[in-house]
């Protein structure tokens, strides 16, 4: 492992273990911290703390900590641009999105109420990454940058939404002195003034990053503030990609709106990237997989069983059974699944690769 002082920052992958960012974490002994949900589960956002190798591929998780970016209810749907609003913040979707009980943003209905784990982008904008109907009342959550802070007044915005924390607690290290504009927050509220500002009971740091020299990190996120690939931001974190190793794409497609992997060392406030991989690019998709690793359970048929609690469905025509044959499937059985999509809660597999 290459240091312990390493954090990683984006959206869950895999399971059987943690896979994040293309790194696989042993979680053995870490410590969990999860909120809005009883168990980490592919596309929630989270952070994980631990060492990792020098080429960005395994690590030893210290903490994990992942809790919900949104949570109120949807309008604005628009099918045609694969968005919808939810508390004054506009949500993209994309390939990479994981459906927990739907077929896609067509089985949303206006009115909903939603949670959503997700990546801020451009201020008001969040890229879902998973996406579950909730039921309505519960506590709302808003995470992004804030914009328009008064503090005198106690008031800022995050979208078009106005936030009232005269009364909020501070946690995670975020206090008075260092909220600012342009800093990424998590807000949990209560209700609505009734000028229709949020009423905010707590404010956090969105999944803090020491950006100390000689700190490792990986993140996965939307580019912003785009001036070259020397100069732009991953998440709100300043990255130099001048002379990282490209995947996924060319290099000339990189720019604000895409989806990124990053992997570096900062110096001097900047993430110094070694590593990029293309993850999506607007417009015109991109690769997406999700993997477990573990043993088969609830088996009733290839269409129907279950990896560390994921429902998978691996009937489909185009299926790769590696090390095996469908028929070897069963309770017990243990497996790495992959794939590409996750619609009403059930991973579709592309492979299988009997361990």
């Amino acid at each position: 492992m290459s240091s312990a002082s390493a954090a990683g920052i984006g959206s869950t992958d895999g399971l059987g273990s943690v896979i994040l960012n293309g790194v696989r974490y042993n979680t053995d002994s870490a410590v969990f911290n999860l909120q809005d949900a009883p168990e980490l589960l592919l596309g929630m956002s989270v952070k994980v703390t631990g060492p990792v190798n020098s080429n960005f591929t395994a690590g030893t998780a210290a903490t994990v900590e992942s809790a919900a970016d949104l949570r109120g209810t949807v309008s604005n749907i628009d099918l045609a641009s694969s968005t919808f609003s939810l508390l004054g913040t506009t949500v993209s979707t994309d390939e990479e999105t994981v459906w927990a009980d739907a077929s896609g943003l067509s089985g949303i209905a206006d009115g909903s109420t939603l949670q959503v784990w997700g990546l801020p982008a451009a201020p008001g904008m969040l890229r879902a990454t998973r996406i579950a109907r909730v039921a309505s009342g519960g506590a709302p959550i808003l995470t992004g940058t804030v914009r328009n802070l008064d503090k005198v007044a106690g008031v800022f915005s995050i979208g078009t939404l106005n936030v009232n924390y005269a009364n909020a607690l501070f946690v995670g290290g975020l206090d008075s002195a260092t909220l600012a504009n342009g800093t990424i927050v998590r807000v949990r509220g209560v209700g609505f003034a009734s000028a229709g500002a949020l009423n905010a009971t707590a404010l956090q740091s969105w999944y803090s990053l020491a950006q100390a020299t000689g700190q490792t990190a990986t993140l996965d996120g939307v580019v912003t503030e785009y001036a070259g690939l020397a100069s732009l931001k991953v998440l709100g974190v300043p990255v130099d990609a001048g002379t990282a190793q490209i995947t996924g794409g060319p290099s000339s497609s990189i720019g604000n709106g895409v989806k990124l992997e990053v992997a570096g060392v900062f110096s001097a406030g900047m993430l110094r990237a070694t590593k990029v991989k293309i993850r999506h690019i607007s417009g015109t998709g991109g690769p997406s997989s999700f993997a477990l690793i573990g043993t088969v359970g609830g088996f009733t048929s290839a269409a129907d069983f279950k990896v560390r609690g994921q429902p998978i469905n691996a009937s489909g025509q185009n299926v790769l059974f590696q090390n095996g044959i469908v028929g070897n499937l069963g309770n017990g059985v243990k497996v790495t699944v992959t794939g590409s999509q996750v619609l009403n809660g059930v991973l579709l597999a592309n492979t299988v690769t009997f361990n």
